[in-house]
This record gives structure tokens, sequence and C-alpha cells, in this order.
């Protein structure tokens, strides 16, 4: 981005772009490598989709509720929608579309029925084997992050946002609600178990 300069979230925070790379890589993680050939849908990317821009995949889409300037899209090759999910958590796409979804720093803020029926749209837009990714901050560290963010370290803009905090039993239960079989489905710590993952295959 020639002339200008490039964010990871919207507002400022000292640790941002830190923590883009780090969620970056452990979402590039999870992802199996025989599904790169496919689809991804990134779902809330941000006006500037980091993590797509730093993932291969033979087609990337994404959908948030801010708009992507085009020229991003483009340079990336990212089919871009913008959608309100908590107003309209339905997603434009056919059945079984996509080969990966994921939902990086997202469901945080969802309100929980938004949640529920977007995990739902997951599992529809979803081919059969493939894998939905999120990441989202443990329940604990709510209040450490808003702590953070007054002191400039994370991005205030978008902690004062948070409308739930989850718990990786509740994410496994909204998984398995959605019609996700409870034994594909994985998840674990990471950033210092600040952050959880989780990866529910189809």
């Amino acid at each position: 981005m020639a002339g200008k300069s490039i964010t990871h979230t919207r507002g400022k925070g000292l640790l941002e772009p830190l923590l883009a790379r780090l969620r970056t890589q452990r979402a590039n993680q999870l992802i199996p490598g025989e599904l790169r050939d496919g689809r991804i849908l990134d779902i809330g990317c941000g006006s500037y989709p980091y993590f797509l821009a730093h993932t291969a995949f033979k087609e990337k889409f994404a959908v948030d509720q801010l708009p992507m300037p085009r020229e991003m899209a483009d340079r990336n090759q990212i089919e871009f929608f913008e959608l309100n999910l908590n107003e309209e958590p339905r997603l434009p796409f056919g059945s079984q579309y996509f080969d990966v979804v994921t939902l990086l720093a997202v469901v945080e803020h969802l309100n929980p029925e938004s949640m529920a029926m977007l995990f739902r749209e997951c599992h529809r837009v979803l081919r059969a084997n493939g894998v939905a990714v999120l990441t989202t901050p443990a329940a604990w560290s709510d209040g450490l992050l808003h702590a953070m963010a007054h002191l400039n370290l994370v991005s205030a803009e978008e902690i004062h946002e948070h409308a739930f905090a989850y718990t990786l039993p509740l994410i496994g239960w909204h998984f398995g609600q959605a019609g996700f079989e409870m034994t594909k489905i994985r998840f674990g710590y990471f950033e210092f178990m600040f952050n959880m993952w989780a990866t529910a295959r189809k």
C-alpha cells in the first residue's frame, strides 16, 4: 500500500500488528494443506484483510460490516461482501460452497443469538470434510483487555465493542448445535492463554 499506512484493526494499539501476525500464524497452522486448492471464506475480515493477504488459497472470499477498499480487494484477489452479521447473520452463498470458513476475533463482537445462527450458516456453506476455524479471547481475559485498551496496547474501538465472552465448552456446544459432530471438534489456547482457538470439520 504505497503512500498509506497499514492498519490491522480499527483504532490504534501498539500490540495490534503482533497480535494480528500471531492470529494469522495460528489460523494458517490449523488449516489442512489439502483444502488450499479450494475456496476460503473469512468472516469479519476487517477493512484491511491481514489474514487473507497472508494465506494461500485458490479462491478467497470475505464478509465484514465495514467496506473494503476496492484496490485492497483486487490486490489480494478477494471477493468481498459487505454484511452486518449482528443484524443479518445469513451468508449470501450457496450450500457446500467453501472448503474453509474462518472466524478470527469475530464471535466476541456478536450477540449470542446472531452467533448461533452464524454457526449454522457456517455448517451450511461448508463442503463435506470442510473446516471452520475460530479464534476468540478467553473469557477470563476480558478485564485485562479493557485495561490494555486504556493503555493503548490494543484497539479500544475493538475491545469496547465486545458483546460476549466465550469459553471453549460453550464454543464446542455452539458447534454441536450447528450440526458439527462433537468428535470432529478440536480446541486449545494460544498467545499465553489469552486467546482460544477451535476447529470443526463437517
